[in-house]
C-alpha cells in the first residue's frame, strides 16, 4: 500500500535474481469441480497461500532483502505467478510500462555560514524529497520569489522568470504553492542551481493548518538531476532573513526512469463484455520483502486463481498482479489508462486486496456507500453491493468488520476514477489499533495495524529483521502469526476473496443488473451464493 510518507532507502542489494532456486513444492491445480462458493473456500487452504509467501520470501532472500518493482526481486516474483497461472492454463499476458524508480541511501543537510555552523537532523529538521538528484553541493542560499507576508500565496519558483542568474551555481530557496515541487526545482535545475530547499507555505492559522507550517514529505513526481530538501516554514522564513547564508546537502539517491510490469491472467470461459477483475500489487518497498505489504494479497489471490483455474464461470475473470504501486499506483493507472473506452464498458467491477494480514489485524471492508461517512465518498455505483457480499460473509462467520474508508491510497484509485464499482479488504497499516478495535479482534491497543509496515522487518523473521521483539511476541501469544503475517486473519480473507469472486464470476446483477447468464457451465446449472445456498 502506497504511503502517506512515501520513502525509498536501501542498504544494498544482490544483483542476480535465481528464480530456478525455488525448491518449494508445486502448488495444487485447480479442480474442475472447484466451481461453486462452498468447493472453492474448501479448495483454498492456508498452508496453499503461505506456500507462495514462502517464495516470495526466498525471492527476496536471493535478491537483497527485497522484491520492488525495478529491482531483480519484483522480476523473479512476477516470473513466479506468471509461471503458475501459465501452468495452470491462464491466458497470461505481461504488461510492461515505465516508471519513476527512486532509491534513497542516505542524506545529510547542514548550514555551514555564517557560525555557528549546524548539522540538521533527518526527518526532524529536513527530508529528502523523492526522485531528488545526488550529489553533494555547498553554496550560498538564494530566495526565489518567496512571499513571507500573510497570508502567504506562493507562486515561488513555478515560472522560468522567477529564476535570476544570480541563482546559478547557488541552492535556490523556494516556497510551497500554487504548482507541484517538481516543477520548482525542475526550473531551478534548469536556471543553474546546483541544489533545492523547498519550505512549507506557511499559510493559513498556524494550529488549524499545521500541515502548511510543519516539515513535510515531498515528492518531485519524476527524477531531477540536483539534491533537494524540503523544510518547515519557519526554518525556511529563518534561512531567508539570513544573510550571507551557506548550506551543504548531500544527497546518495538512484533517481531514474525503469521498466518493470503487471501480470495479468484471464481465464477462458466466460462473457468478455462482463469480466469480473480482481488484483493485488505484486511489488514490495525496495527495502523490504514485503510479506504483508503485499505479499499477503498476492499470495491469496494467486491460489484462489490456480484452485478456480478449471471453473467455467459465466463471467470471465481477469486477475491483475501489479507493479510499481508503491511509486503511487503506478501500473494499475497504466493499466486503465490504456483501456479504450469499450474495454472500459466491459469491466463489470474491480475487487482490490492489499495488506490483508496484518499481525495486529482488523477486518477491514472498503465502504462502498460511504456508510461510515469517512470523508472520502462512496465508490461508483454498484460499489455498495460489493460491500454487501464481503459484509455477508463475515456475518455467516459471526465476525466483526470495519468500514475502510477509499482514501485512494491503493490500486482501486484508478478504477473507480473511470467509474468501475470496485470494493475489497483491508487489515490495516501504519494506523493505531483503538480500544473499539480490541474489543472486536483482541490484539494491542495503540500500537500499529502493522508494526513493519514499510520496515525491512515486513518478512518471514521480522524480529530479526529488526521488529519489536516483545510486542511481536506479545501478538504470537494472542494470535498464531507466521513472521509479520497473522494467519488467522489471512486464512479468513483468503476464503472472505474466493467467496466475492466466485459469487461475482457467475452473477454481477446486484452490482450492474446484468443478467445472470443461463445455461450450465457450472455443475449442473447450480452456483451457490455466500450462504453456501443452491441459486437457480
Amino acid at each position: 500500500m502506497v504511503s502517506r510518507k512515501v520513502r525509498r532507502a536501501l542498504a544494498g542489494m544482490a544483483a542476480a535474481t535465481l528464480v530456478g532456486s525455488l525448491t518449494l513444492a508445486n502448488p495444487a491445480q485447480g479442480n474442475p469441480n472447484n466451481n461453486s462458493v462452498r468447493k472453492l473456500t474448501k479448495a483454498v487452504t492456508l498452508q496453499g497461500v503461505l506456500r507462495h509467501l514462502d517464495a516470495f520470501q526466498e525471492i527476496a532472500d536471493a535478491n537483497g532483502g527485497n522484491r520492488g518493482s525495478g529491482l531483480p526481486g519484483y522480476d523473479a516474483s512476477a516470473d513466479y505467478v506468471a509461471g503458475l497461472l501459465e501452468k495452470a492454463g491462464y491466458k497470461v499476458t505481461r504488461q510492461p510500462f515505465d516508471f519513476a524508480f527512486f532509491e534513497e541511501f542516505g542524506s545529510s543537510f547542514s548550514r555551514v555560514a555564517p557560525p555557528p555552523a549546524r548539522n540538521y537532523v533527518d526527518g526532524t529538521d529536513y527530508d529528502l524529497m523523492d526522485y531528488s538528484g545526488s550529489g553533494d553541493v555547498t553554496g550560498l542560499v538564494v530566495p526565489v520569489d518567496l512571499n513571507l507576508t500573510p497570508p502567504r500565496g506562493s507562486t515561488s519558483g513555478c515560472e522560468a522568470s522567477d529564476f535570476t542568474a544570480a541563482v546559478a551555481g547557488k541552492i535556490a530557496l523556494l516556497q510551497r504553492g500554487t504548482c507541484p515541487f517538481g516543477t520548482k526545482v525542475a526550473n531551478a535545475e534548469a536556471a543553474g542551481a546546483v541544489g533545492a530547499i523547498v519550505m512549507n507555505q506557511g499559510n493559513g492559522d498556524p494550529v488549524a493548518n499545521a500541515d502548511r507550517y510543519d516539515l513535510f514529505a515531498g515528492t518531485l513526481g519524476a527524477p531531477v538531476g540536483i539534491p533537494a530538501v524540503s523544510v518547515s516554514y519557519s526554518l525556511g522564513e529563518q534561512f531567508a532573513n539570513t544573510s550571507g547564508l551557506q548550506v551543504r546537502i548531500t544527497a546518495d539517491t538512484t533517481s531514474e526512469i525503469r521498466s518493470t510490469e503487471n501480470v495479468i491472467a484471464e481465464n477462458r470461459t466466460g462473457r468478455t463484455d462482463n469480466v469480473v477483475m480482481a488484483g493485488a500489487h505484486l511489488d514490495s518497498e525496495p527495502d523490504t520483502a514485503g510479506i504483508n505489504d503485499n505479499g499477503s494479497g498476492s499470495a491469496a489471490l494467486l491460489e484462489i486463481a490456480l484452485q478456480m483455474a478449471k471453473a467455467k464461470t459465466n463471467n470471465q475473470v481477469r486477475f491483475a498482479w501489479w507493479g510499481a504501486e508503491e511509486a503511487n499506483l503506478i501500473g494499475s493507472t497504466f493499466y486503465v489508462n490504456s483501456l479504450s473506452e469499450e474495454q472500459a464498458d466491459d469491466i463489470a467491477l474491480y475487487l482490490n486486496f492489499d495488506m490483508i494480514a496484518s499481525p495486529n489485524y482488523m477486518f477491514g471492508v472498503y465502504d462502498g456507500d460511504d456508510s461510515a461517512g469517512e470523508g472520502s465518498g462512496p465508490g461508483p455505483a454498484g460499489s455498495a453491493q460489493i460491500e454487501d457480499v464481503f459484509e455477508e460473509f463475515f456475518a455467516n462467520r459471526n465476525l466483526p468488520t470495519n468500514a475502510a474508508d477509499f482514501t485512494g491510497r491503493s490500486d482501486y484509485g484508478p478504477f473507480i476514477g473511470v467509474g468501475i464499482p470496485a470494493g475489497g479488504l483491508f487489515t490495516g497499516a501504519e494506523g493505531l489499533k483503538s480500544a473499539a478495535d480490541v474489543a472486536k479482534y483482541g490484539g494491542v491497543q495503540g500500537e500499529q495495524y502493522d508494526p513493519c509496515y514499510h520496515e525491512p522487518c515486513d518478512s518471514l523473521d521480522p524480529v530479526g529483521d529488526g521488529g519489536n521483539a516483545a510486542l511481536y511476541a506479545q501478538l504470537d501469544g494472542m494470535y498464531d502469526l507466521y513472521g509479520n503475517i497473522n494467519t488467522y486473519a489471512l486464512d479468513v480473507n483468503a476464503d472472505a476473496i474466493a467467496t466475492a469472486v466466485m459469487t461475482f464470476a457467475y452473477d454481477t446483477s446486484a452490482v450492474n443488473d446484468v443478467p445472470r447468464s443461463p445455461g450450465k457451465s457450472h455443475g449442473a446449472g447450480k452456483s451457490e451464493d455466500a450462504h453456501g445456498q443452491a441459486l437457480l
